[in-house]
Formats: C-alpha cells, sequence, structure tokens
C-alpha cells in the first residue's frame, strides 16, 4: 500500500511541476517576454532536451516575437517535440504553427509545398486531443486559407465548426461568426460575437477578441467609422489586455485626423506591447502636427526596432525620414 500512495504521489507532484513549468512560461508568453521564454526555455532543454513545455514555449517564443529568419529553428524544435511525445497534441500543434509561419514568409509556392503537412499537424492534434481549442481554431484558419486542391475550403470549415460546437457550444458559434466575416457578412458576424459572453476558454476568448478587433479593423477600411469605433471599443472593453483593440482605435483616430487622441493612444500601446508599427504611426502623427524633431525620433525608433516590420511601412519610414531630415539640413 505505501509503494502504491508512493508511486500515486510522485505522479501527481510531477504533474504538478509540469503544471506549473507550463504556467510560467504561458504568463511570459502573455507579457511578451519573449527573450525570457527562450532564455528559460533554452536552460530548461540544455538539462533536458525532450521537456515538452520548454520545446513548445520555445518554439512559440520564437514565432511571436516575428523573427522570420528563425521560423526554421522554431520548425526544428516542433519536429522534436512531435519525434519524442508523438502522442501529445501540442507538439503538432507547434509543429503546424511553425511551418505555417515558415512557408507564409517564403511566399505562395513555398505555402503550397507544406500545405498537406500543415492540415496533417493540426488534424492530428486535434484528433489526439479533441478538446484542444487552439489546435481546432488553427485547422479551421487552414481550411478557410487553403485551395480546395490541398484540402481547404469552407465546406470544412464548417463541418469542423460543427464537430466543435458539441464539444465548446461557444467556440463552434465563433468559427461560424469568423466564416461569415470572411464573406463581408459582417453585421451577422457582429451579432454573433457579441451575443457571447467572453469564453473562460483561453483559446476561444482570443479568439472572440480577434474577430472583434478585425471587424472593428474591416469597418475602419470600409470607412465606417462609428462603426470601427463602437467595434475596437468593445473588444477593449471586454479584453482590456487587447492592444490590437487600442492600435485599430489610434488608426482609426489617425484617419479622421485626431492627431492628438492617436498620439495618447499610441503611448497606451508602446506600453503594452513596443512593436515598430507603433513608432511609424507615432511618427506619422507628429509629422502631421508639424513636431518633426519627434517625428525624426519615432521613425528612427521604429526602424531600429528589433521586432518584424513590413517591407512596405519599412521603405515608407525610410522615406519619410530622409525627407525629415533634408528638410531640416536645408
Amino acid at each position: 500500500m505505501k509503494s502504491i500512495f508512493t508511486g500515486a504521489c510522485a505522479a501527481f507532484c510531477l504533474l504538478l511541476s509540469a503544471q506549473a513549468a507550463a504556467n510560467d512560461y504561458s504568463a511570459l508568453l502573455k507579457t511578451r517576454k519573449f527573450a525570457d521564454v527562450e532564455r528559460i526555455a533554452s536552460a530548461k532543454l540544455a538539462q533536458d532536451p525532450a521537456n515538452v513545455d520548454a520545446l513548445v514555449a520555445k518554439a512559440e517564443a520564437i514565432l511571436a516575437s516575428g523573427a522570420a529568419g528563425r521560423f526554421e529553428e522554431a520548425v526544428k524544435l516542433g519536429e522534436a517535440c512531435v519525434s519524442v511525445h508523438p502522442q501529445l497534441s501540442n507538439c503538432h500543434l507547434t509543429l503546424g504553427n511553425a511551418l505555417g509561419a515558415k512557408a507564409m514568409s517564403n511566399g505562395i509556392m513555398s505555402a503550397m509545398g507544406y500545405a498537406g503537412t500543415i492540415r496533417d499537424a493540426f488534424k492530428k492534434a486535434v484528433e489526439l486531443d479533441p478538446h484542444n481549442m487552439e489546435a481546432r481554431f488553427s485547422l479551421l484558419q487552414y481550411y478557410m486559407q487553403a485551395p480546395a486542391i490541398v484540402g481547404g475550403g469552407s465546406g470544412k470549415a464548417k463541418v469542423l465548426a460543427a464537430q466543435t460546437a458539441s464539444i465548446n457550444p461557444d467556440g463552434g458559434k465563433l468559427m461560424l461568426a469568423r466564416l461569415d466575416a470572411s464573406d463581408d457578412k459582417l453585421d451577422k458576424a457582429e451579432a454573433a460575437v457579441l451575443a457571447m459572453p467572453t469564453s473562460s476558454n483561453e483559446a476561444v476568448a482570443e479568439g472572440q477578441r480577434d474577430l472583434m478587433v478585425n471587424l472593428g479593423n474591416k469597418y475602419l477600411s470600409d470607412k465606417r467609422f462609428a462603426d470601427s469605433e463602437r467595434m475596437l471599443r468593445e473588444a477593449f472593453k471586454r479584453h482590456p489586455d487587447s492592444d490590437g483593440a487600442l492600435y485599430g482605435l489610434a488608426r482609426l483616430q489617425q484617419e479622421q485626423g485626431k492627431h492628438r487622441e492617436a498620439l495618447a493612444t499610441m503611448e497606451q500601446v508602446t506600453l503594452m506591447n513596443p512593436r515598430p508599427s507603433t513608432w511609424y504611426r507615432i511618427g506619422q502623427s507628429q509629422q502631421a502636427l508639424g513636431e518633426k524633431a519627434k517625428a525624426t525620433a519615432a521613425y528612427e525608433k521604429a526602424l531600429a526596432f528589433k521586432g518584424a516590420m513590413s517591407p512596405k511601412m519599412k521603405a515608407d519610414a525610410e522615406d519619410q525620414l530622409k525627407a525629415l531630415k533634408t528638410k531640416a539640413g536645408g
């Protein structure tokens, strides 16, 4: 009896230890301390190369940092995870996410080449753990984006949504709302997502937040400014950790010529999630207000930032900075 109790206790303590490690990584990832995640995970992997939490967390940190040059490293971590833990859903999910990021960064032809492997990784993740909602949403995204020739299509997405509804009703509803949004049925998608309470499931809650922000941004691009502001403010109210909602609101304020308000909002964004695009837009508003020295400094910060910046935005920041310095020199 004693040996049985001791064995059970040891197993339980091991489970608690694994959960604590995962929670530590999760907290750091949520606060975007990607370098800290990598440092801790790397130290753990040096001691235990097969540690699943460290393999997954390091890959997630690399992908979240947007360092396209390191996506292959994330793929290797995903492959190692699957090799050592073939029955763990999150290993297959991590591999699928890493391959997807690598494929997209290398262009459409590369994406087509990896498509089947990416799809199979997500399907395996769902098969191994039907309650893994993050895997389900990754598979949904694949079905929505990939052409039928490589196993994509709205029909498969709708089947997945129906299957998901039997496990997590709000998750299934959210999937259908995302499909409506992709078909430009924006009002229907909005009504669905606003009718849902914020989910206790982290992946579903993040999906609700992202859909609200995406709808707000779509309304902005369609010049539906009042709808955009309403949706983005509601997204931030329900999800106060959403820097995306604030960033969208600042873009809306810029579009309306409210540059002082936009600057105040962007300052909040930099505190939540410093990124080059934020400093680029700060430079835009300061330039519009005639604050040339401040605009110059903002563009320089954007270009010096280590995070990912779109080629178009980078090129414009360089052009604006050159023009500002030329005028200052003249």
